[in-house]
């Protein structure tokens, strides 16, 4: 007999217990909209963020609950895009994908090192000793923080300079946002044309750093017949808009800071 009264104490607040958290659970419960599933499931999993968003669950939550674009998962590509507006019976709207650039062309023959660094092998530690060891303040650090936070092996560093392989290249702008120099950017899949520099200096002292950096000439402005091209504080800037990928203003750089790409693979192919 002693020994029943605790038990059926623990019993009857067990029972309560119970009681009030089904309650609560009913009370507290709050609806969950099943297209955000449904975009899950069609999300590619990636995670990465390139959408703008935590991740996949984020980004169908923001879609269903805040009337986010449907088009703006980088790694699924049309096809997701159209898979998320049939689902939430939008229109898909424009499809077309970036790809990342790496704004500096100071290989290892170009420019100079002006110290040897021994400490902790990464692009955010060394720029913090004296803004990094290359004679340009404004070049790649070439220690590969890019090439880690990429999920897809689409970029790597060649000759002391980050480059990418724009086949494996979905436009997550997880290079862009690890590169501590910001000289990674996005530009439009159609785009061929780029400038390999992102130094503000003046010519002159750009001259003295890196063979390859943009001296703020202007020929490239000069010769471009569609206005897509301006110098501004000492760099070119082209206008993905206007350019028509004519390859004028690289042929006309005298250091070659302005890069032409040939048409992809998969591109040429389809012609």
């Amino acid at each position: 007999m002693a020994y029943l009264i605790p038990v059926l104490i623990v019993c009857v607040v067990g029972i309560v217990a119970g009681v009030l958290l089904t309650v609560a659970a009913k009370i507290m419960f709050v609806p969950v909209d099943e297209r955000v599933e449904q975009l899950t499931e069609a999300l590619p999993g990636a995670n990465c963020g390139g959408c703008g968003y935590a991740g996949c669950s984020d980004y169908a939550s923001a879609i269903v609950e805040s009337g986010a674009d449907v088009n703006l998962c980088p790694v699924g590509g049309p096809s997701v895009t159209s898979a998320l507006a049939a689902i939430m019976g939008v229109d898909a709207g424009s499809t077309e994908g970036e790809y990342a650039v790496v704004m500096c062309g100071g290989y290892d023959n170009k420019t100079d090192k002006i110290f040897d660094y021994q400490g902790i092998p990464t692009c955010k530690a060394v720029k913090s000793l004296y803004g990094g060891i290359g004679a340009c303040g404004h070049g790649c650090l070439g220690y590969g923080d890019c090439v880690d936070a990429c999920q897809f092996d689409a970029i790597g560093v060649v000759n002391g300079v980050a480059w990418v392989d724009r086949n494996n290249c979905v436009g997550c702008k997880a290079c862009a946002k690890a590169c501590p120099n910001d000289i990674i950017a996005m530009v439009p899949k159609h785009n061929l044309t780029y400038v390999a520099c992102s130094s503000t200096d003046k010519g002159a002292v750009t001259r003295k750093v890196c063979q390859a950096g943009c001296i703020g000439c202007k020929k490239c402005e000069k010769v471009c017949k569609f206005d897509a091209i301006k110098v501004e504080n000492n760099n070119a800037v082209i206008d993905p808009e206007k350019c028509k990928n004519c390859g004028m203003c690289a042929k006309e750089c005298p250091t070659h800071a302005i890069v032409k790409l040939p048409k992809p693979a998969k591109a040429a192919a389809a012609k």
